[in-house]
């Protein structure tokens, strides 16, 4: 059985201010920060749907919507759509707010907007990695490293960050890099279980330390290989903010194997009750 509610949120606060603690963002945290772009994968796949007249097959489903476009239209077609459809600057919330000033040594945020590139701006000593698309002519990185004003730098420049924002699916800011379609995550997948596409970087500031979900569906076997891969080796213990009565049995399933401890609340109470501790 899935641990519920076994940790206090005075605990979890403890390991945040202490850095044993990594935030791992998914696109629900969007929605505390009432941005106007999609905040979840269904959203995408309307978005896409709009803009491009899609089969049956590819309806409802992001990422087969994207590789469609992608097989039609083009790469750079798929990447402006992308681009518009998280062009609206996300305002960060008062928990992404919470997180900058904390100086955490590692955020994993795995949604497309910039809210907690924002809400870090200003801070001192941080920078993010973005993980890229191979799709481009001549491309052979995983991953490209940007300074706090957006200038992309040397991975050698990371060592130095007091903060590390890991952003694994790409993000709009602060150049454009998408990982969306079927085939780039079939490029991804078929290393990531030896941790290639991972940078050395993450997995140095995972090391003996726990993992908090927030905002974060595991509904897709991609996003389960995702979590599971970024969590691997890394210290616990590990928490998730859930509705549980919304998981599917694969969630449930995950969320055992892994041991993550499940806080049965919505995210809004959650960072309600947070910012009230820490």
């Amino acid at each position: 059985m899935i641990a519920t509610d076994t940790l206090s949120i005075e605990a979890i606060a403890d390991r945040l201010r202490a850095g044993i603690l990594v935030p791992y963002l998914g696109p629900e945290m969007s929605e505390l920060a009432a941005g106007a772009v999609p905040t979840t994968y269904a959203e995408l796949a309307e978005w896409f749907s709009k803009k491009v007249a899609l089969p049956k097959r590819a309806r409802g489903n992001a990422w087969s919507s994207a590789q469609f476009i992608e097989s039609k239209k083009f790469r750079a077609t798929v990447d402006k759509l992308m681009a518009e459809a998280f062009a609206s600057p996300v305002p960060p919330s008062p928990l992404h707010r919470l997180f900058a000033r904390l100086d955490l040594p590692l955020i994993v945020d795995t949604w497309y907007d910039g809210a907690m590139r924002t809400a870090l701006a200003g801070q001192e000593s941080w920078g993010e990695i973005q993980a890229i698309a191979r799709a481009q002519p001549g491309e052979a990185r995983w991953y490209r490293a940007y300074d706090a004003a957006g200038a992309p730098v040397s991975l050698d420049a990371v060592e130095g960050w007091r903060t590390l924002l890991y952003k694994p699916h790409g993000g709009a800011a602060p150049a454009g890099n998408f990982l969306i379609t079927d085939s780039d995550y079939v490029e991804v997948l078929t290393e990531i279980d030896i941790q290639t596409p991972i940078p050395d970087a993450v997995q140095q500031r995972r090391t003996g330390r726990g993992i908090l979900f927030l905002g974060c569906r595991f509904d897709d076997q991609m996003l389960r290989t995702y979590a599971r891969q970024i969590m691997k080796r890394s210290g616990g213990p590990h928490f998730a903010i859930v509705d549980r009565a919304l998981l599917t049995q694969n969630e449930l399933k995950m969320l055992e194997e892994q041991e993550i401890q499940v806080l049965d609340m919505s995210l809004p109470a959650f960072a309600e009750a947070l910012l009230a501790v820490c």
